[in-house]
């Protein structure tokens, strides 16, 4: 759907993009990782032709870009902007004429959409008026009030409370279930791992990696398996033997436990299930794979330790 190639962007001889490079699938949700201040937000305006790159291209969909294409693009931009004088409906009314929608295909999808996200009751009300949570919402909505193809949106859940977050993760996923193509820029990497399907992580101008979400997590794995289980801790600790190590554990009950454990040697998941079986009840076993800011931690710093 885009591919981003050797982009550079300087702003008086203070780099904000080096040679950077990624590509985000038709269909995906796509994360862009970083702390504020490493180019995201650049790089965004970029591909929103609202900033000129010093060199390098946008394509969309193979083509070059042009302006033509914004017609295709929804942007929620990390500076929240509404008028604040006008109200809900005027407002998203002038912005989806903005966009080429008559005002009856607005009414009809403002209708849909005011229903959904429980904006009815302020319909009529001032920008001024709402909360910033409903103030976002608005701006959310009038983001995708064009069905755009690709939807880019710059640190959309600051400022939103826990359910609004859930409502507009979900929301998000219902989107790339019917084909759209997503941008997710944040610095909350927990939002990432939880819905997004490959992401680049940017770092001081420069992208530091490229991947799935589960490759990127597969790079720093360290071997660590979590066990929720029921019977003696003792027995448990008895029957890893020299093969595993206990790295920690959770007491959850009486005799119902997590425990963490650290393969040694040639030993697999298998075999550490081979010695437990018998000793122990277990509910669940899974691997534990290091966050996405682990991952961006080890990144930034060159680490190539375990992360325990």
């Amino acid at each position: 759907m885009l591919e981003v190639k050797n982009i550079n962007k300087s702003f008086y001889r203070n780099e904000a993009l080096s040679d950077l490079n990624l590509s985000v699938n038709k269909g995906e949700i796509f994360g862009l990782l970083g702390p504020n201040g490493a180019g995201k937000t650049t790089l965004i305006r970029i591909i929103n032709r609202i900033i000129q790159q010093d060199s390098g291209s946008v394509r969309l969909e193979g083509n070059l870009m042009t302006n033509d294409d914004l017609a295709h693009i929804g942007y929620l931009p990390e500076e929240r902007g509404l008028y604040k004088r006008m109200t809900v409906e005027k407002h998203a009314v002038f912005l989806g004429r903005l966009r080429g929608l008559s005002k009856k295909d607005i009414m009809i999808k403002l209708d849909y959409w005011f229903e959904k996200f429980n904006v009815n009751p302020w319909r009529n009300k001032r920008i001024e008026e709402l909360s910033k949570g409903m103030a976002q919402k608005v701006q959310f909505i009038c983001a995708v009030l064009h069905e755009p193809k690709l939807l880019i949106l710059d640190e959309p859940f600051s400022g939103f409370d826990p359910i609004n977050v859930e409502l507009i993760k979900q929301e998000l996923v219902e989107m790339r279930a019917a084909g759209k193509t997503i941008i997710l820029s944040t610095h909350n990497m927990k939002s990432v791992e939880e819905i997004c399907d490959r992401a680049a992580l940017i770092h001081e101008s420069k992208k530091i990696a490229e991947g799935s979400i589960s490759e990127l997590q597969s790079e720093y794995k360290s071997g660590l398996y979590s066990i929720r289980f029921r019977g003696s801790m003792i027995g448990f600790v008895n029957a890893l033997w020299t093969g595993f190590e206990l790295v920690d554990k959770e007491i959850l009950g009486d005799d119902k436990f997590v425990a963490i454990v650290k393969m040694r040697r040639d030993n697999s998941f298998q075999d550490l299930l081979k010695v437990l079986i018998g000793q122990i009840e277990i509910e669940a076993a899974w691997e534990v794979l290091p966050s996405m800011q682990d991952v961006f931690i080890r990144k930034v710093s060159g680490d190539n330790s375990d992360l325990n």
